[in-house]
Parts: C-alpha cells; sequence; structure tokens
C-alpha cells in the first residue's frame, strides 16, 4: 500500500478537530500509511483567490512540491473538500497552461521555495480508501456494524465541482462521479449503514456566507438538513470540516432564531467507519461534535 503526504489545511487544526482525530486513528487501525506533510501552508482557501488568482495557485502547488521534492512521495492525500479542490485545481491549471507553471515555479525560485514540476497527485481521503482498501477491504476490517443506521451521505458542493479539474472522476466502472457521487456511499454500506436516496449531495451548504449573510446560510443548511429527514435519514455523514461545522452551526441557529427543529445528527463519515471497525467515541472525537449523537448511537447499539 503507497504511503502519502497527509495535508490537514488550517480547519482540521482548529473547528474540524474531530475529523483530524478521526482521520488519523481510522486510518492507523486500517493499517495505511501517511505522513504529515511537512512546512505546509494554506491552500489560499476562499479568500486568497479573491486577490489574485495565481497566488492561490502557488499556494497550493508548494504543498505538493513539498511531497515530492523534499518527502519523495507522489500524492497527497486532502481530507478536507477545499483544500482537495484547491490542490487539484492548481494541478490542472500547471497541466494545462504552460504560462501557470512557468509562473508558479518563479515564485518558488523567488522564495526559495521546492520547485513544483507536476510529478505529484491529490487524493481526496474518500479516493484513498476506495483505492487502497474498497467497500471488501473495509468489511474485513469491520468488527462491529453500523446496524442498519439510516444515513444520508452529504458530499458538499467543491468534491465534484468544476468538472474540468476531476479528470479521474467519471471514467467509469470503479471511478467516482461527479453527477451522483458515490464512494462515502459505498463505504459506509459496506461497514452496515443503510444509505438513504439524498437528493442533495452536492449542495452548497452556504459556508463562504456563513459571516456576510447568516440568514442565506441557514436557509441552505436547513433545505439539507429537511432534505435528509424527508429521506429517511437518521443521520447525515460528512467529508469536508467546513460543510460539517455548518451543518451542526445552522441546525442550532435555525432552532434559536427560527424556531425550525430538525432533529438528524452530524457525523463525519471516519466516525462512522471507525465506530464499525469497534474504536471508541472518544478516541474518534466523537464527543467533540456540536451534534450530540452519543444518546442515538447507543440507542441503536452501535457503542
Amino acid at each position: 500500500m503507497a504511503k502519502v503526504a497527509y495535508y490537514p489545511g488550517c480547519a482540521l487544526e482548529g473547528s474540524g478537530g474531530p475529523y483530524d482525530k478521526s482521520t488519523r486513528v481510522l486510518v492507523k487501525a486500517l493499517g495505511l500509511e501517511m505522513e504529515n506533510l511537512r512546512d505546509y501552508n494554506c491552500c489560499g482557501a476562499m479568500e486568497v483567490k479573491n486577490i489574485h488568482p495565481m497566488l492561490q495557485t502557488y499556494l497550493s502547488a508548494r504543498n505538493l512540491a513539498i511531497a515530492s521534492e523534499q518527502m519523495g512521495l507522489d500524492a497527497v492525500m486532502a481530507p478536507c473538500n477545499g483544500c482537495y479542490h484547491n490542490l487539484k485545481k492548481a494541478e490542472y491549471e500547471t497541466a494545462t497552461s504552460a504560462k501557470a507553471m512557468q509562473t508558479v515555479q518563479d515564485l518558488a525560485k523567488k522564495a526559495d521555495d521546492p520547485v513544483y514540476n507536476g510529478d505529484v497527485r491529490t487524493l481526496h481521503l474518500l479516493e484513498w480508501l476506495m483505492e487502497e482498501l474498497g467497500p471488501e477491504g473495509i468489511k474485513q476490517k469491520i468488527t462491529k456494524s453500523l446496524n442498519g443506521i439510516k444515513v444520508a451521505n452529504y458530499y458538499g458542493c467543491m468534491y465534484t465541482r468544476p468538472r474540468q479539474i476531476f479528470p479521474e472522476k467519471d471514467q467509469g466502472p470503479g471511478s467516482e462521479s461527479s453527477y451522483k457521487p458515490h464512494f462515502m456511499d459505498d463505504l459506509l454500506g459496506a461497514a452496515g449503514a443503510v444509505n438513504v436516496d439524498f437528493p442533495l449531495k452536492t449542495a452548497c451548504c452556504g459556508g463562504a456566507h456563513t459571516l456576510s449573510d447568516s440568514d442565506t446560510s441557514t436557509q441552505l443548511v436547513l433545505n439539507i438538513l429537511q432534505a435528509a429527514e424527508d429521506s429517511g435519514a437518521e443521520v447525515i455523514a460528512t467529508e469536508c470540516p467546513t460543510c460539517h461545522s455548518g451543518l451542526e452551526m445552522h441546525q442550532v441557529r435555525a432552532e434559536v432564531e427560527f424556531g425550525i427543529k430538525t432533529g438528524v445528527k452530524v457525523l463525519y463519515f471516519t466516525q462512522l467507519l471507525g465506530l464499525a471497525m469497534g474504536l471508541s467515541p472518544r478516541k474518534l472525537g466523537i464527543q467533540d461534535n456540536v451534534s450530540d449523537s452519543i444518546g442515538f448511537l447507543k440507542e441503536k447499539g452501535v457503542i
């Protein structure tokens, strides 16, 4: 199994702490190998591109260059959708534009940074798990089960868009779909979950508007929460720290500000897989989630 450079980005060191904790514990339990990306920087998130798009491309490419030039690795694994998106965007732009590649390399030389040569690929955690293990490999690691918990798998909007920066998707059987993603469904289904037919898998949660227009963000999150409940889901599984935090915070805000209560729980898919493997809720950081799911999980016999 190939070792990857682990790029947690900014969010997993802050509000996405439970995602980082559960990712590390899960990867170790699965027997996979990752090494922290050395001296990494912010991928540029959503803010830097508003100043200069090429600066964002350089920041992301610098992380890729560190993996190859300083660590001897050919893959960077990013669990955060925003980081994954930006690193994939840097891959695409430097591969399709000689000017972009030259600019990135010139900036690296000026800053005395490792120079990116286009020899590294970016993987989302979901993609890495599917490549190395897949549903059948996950089944072999299950010591408990999710006992038929009904799950709405929420991928968010940046995991599949824009489609041109994800050339490995939509390549037929075995590949991820940008139209109807299914990797999270496949993995959790193997762990004993029942995946509901959820129509808003890739809808926007309004993360970019949380501070500037909280009411819009709350309504977008409510759309997702209510659609999940209407689909029969007991849990929304997430694979992005920004989406996860948005769902949790605006679920609370919807009740406090607008009197609209939803009961669906929000858990990272890594936490659900970990529980199915017999890992403790504390090791998976479930107690650190805003969404209180401990009682529900006990009721379902998962913990």
